[in-house]
């Protein structure tokens, strides 16, 4: 028998009866056979149930903007879930095309008894999920094993500020901060078994720009991951809380890829760091932005569904971008001239080719970087489709409520408070090149980013 599961990471999404068919996790966010309450959840219930249990994962032909770059990286990982739960006895099914329609037919087409889903908050993978819902007979299970504290369970409401959610994590954060358990190897074999998976032809099947290529600073899958982790362990941490606003330090985690792909789980990283031996204002600086920031920008996506827009600001937000929409902008910049990184800013510059060149930029420069396209475009809405479109199209973590958050916070005032008024930003927060002087040595990150 599986090892005891927390159920306060599932919710039902259907009140239907078990069927007598196989136990299908329909994986999409977490990306990984370890550290997965979802597949966990499923393998109890195929446990108890005496059932077959399969994982299957639906390819989509294109997704929000995204490019080989992201692809190609999220396919290699997949290859390794693939051999990782076949040590499990569990199958793994591929499926190609549009998740609507396609997840709802391969539940109906092996009699599915229930379905685990994995929580997102995004609305593509929401009505994905609705779709099946509406479409399977099986009744289905949600699970958040994305966050430390499932997201339903940390607020049900829209948070405004990381000081709204801080305590509600702080107040579950024992009961859920525990080990997560070893899947078992499966007892009942899944019939009838998928050949293998043809790579190459799920690979061809994807219709996506791949003029943005995959990256070599990244390696993918989950032993990639956990050699990342044990790297910031042992030479960053210890530096998180004085460099981690410094892109020369080298202090930052650079596991944002791994996280946004599910390759590796924020719980296992949160258990880690609060163990490992390093300043506790560090370790306090860094579980804040992996824990508080990270919850809150899924709280903002669920709650918001126009978090990729200016509907998303708050209302002091809206109303002094509002007054400044006929302020003087020195400097306009169209789409091309941007993703050229053809500002008169070298700073701005070097970080739009350091994310072109190695799908990361450091997040000091991602607010930075955000703000400027205020300055630079005609009205925010511009300003929003712009740093979306950027982020989606390099970012190896585009498309994730993190960027989006971020990008909400620069230009709107998400999760953040009125400043004092200024020409085209108003109340918000302005940042400034004089300001990022004083933070670290611009000239020589300018220098590290030709």
């Amino acid at each position: 028998m599986p090892p005891a599961i927390d159920t306060r990471r599932a919710r039902p999404l259907s009140g239907r009866d078990l069927g007598d068919g196989p136990i299908i996790y329909w994986m999409s966010r977490d990306q990984r056979a370890s550290d997965n309450w979802a597949l966990l959840h499923a393998q109890r219930l195929a446990a108890e149930h005496g059932r077959p249990l399969g994982v299957a994962f639906c390819l989509a032909s294109g997704f929000l903007g995204a490019t080989w770059r992201q692809y190609g990286f999220m396919l290699r990982g997949l290859r390794e879930v693939e051999r990782d739960l076949a040590e499990l006895n569990v199958p793994f099914h591929l499926l190609v095309g549009d998740p609507a329609k396609e997840m709802p037919a391969f539940l109906r087409r092996v009699g599915a008894g229930a379905v685990v889903v994995d929580f997102d908050p995004l609305r593509e993978k929401r009505a994905w999920r609705d779709a099946a819902v509406r479409r399977t007979r099986a009744p289905v299970i949600e699970v958040d094993a994305h966050n430390v504290v499932p997201c339903w369970v940390a607020s049900d409401k829209r948070e405004w500020a990381a000081r709204t959610l801080r305590p509600r994590l702080r107040k579950a954060m024992p009961g859920f901060l525990t080990d997560i358990p070893a899947p078992s190897e499966h007892p009942t074999s899944f019939h009838p078994r998928p050949g293998r998976t043809d790579w190459t032809a799920a690979e061809a099947s994807i219709d996506v720009d791949r003029s943005v290529g995959e990256v070599e600073g990244f390696a993918p899958g989950e032993r990639a991951a956990a050699r990342a982790l044990s790297r910031f362990l042992d030479e960053g941490l210890h530096r998180y809380d004085e460099g981690r606003n410094d892109p020369n330090a080298d202090a930052v985690s650079r596991l944002s890829p791994y996280l946004h792909f599910g390759q590796l789980s924020a719980q296992r990283v949160a258990l880690l760091v609060s163990v490992f031996d390093a300043g506790v204002r560090a370790k306090e600086a860094f579980l804040d932005q992996l824990i508080v920031r990270r919850e809150l920008s899924d709280n903002f996506c669920l709650r918001c569904t126009d978090y990729d827009t200016t509907a998303a600001f708050p209302e002091w937000g809206r109303r002094t971008l509002d007054a400044h929409r006929g302020d003087p902008r020195p400097y306009l910049y169209s789409l091309e001239e941007l993703e050229a990184a053809g500002t008169h800013d070298e700073l701005w510059n070097a970080a739009q080719r350091q994310m072109v060149r190695t799908g990361h930029m450091h997040g000091y420069l991602r607010m930075y970087w955000a703000k400027k396209l205020l300055e630079w475009t005609e009205t925010p809405e511009r300003a929003m489709r712009e740093a979306v479109r950027l982020n989606d199209r390099y970012e190896l973590d585009g498309r994730d409520p993190n960027g989006y958050a971020n990008i909400a916070w620069s230009i709107g005032g998400v999760h953040d408070t009125a400043w004092g008024d200024r020409p085209v930003f108003g109340k918000v927060r302005y940042m400034s090149l004089r300001g990022a002087r004083s933070k670290f040595d611009v000239d020589e990150y300018v220098r590290r980013n030709p």
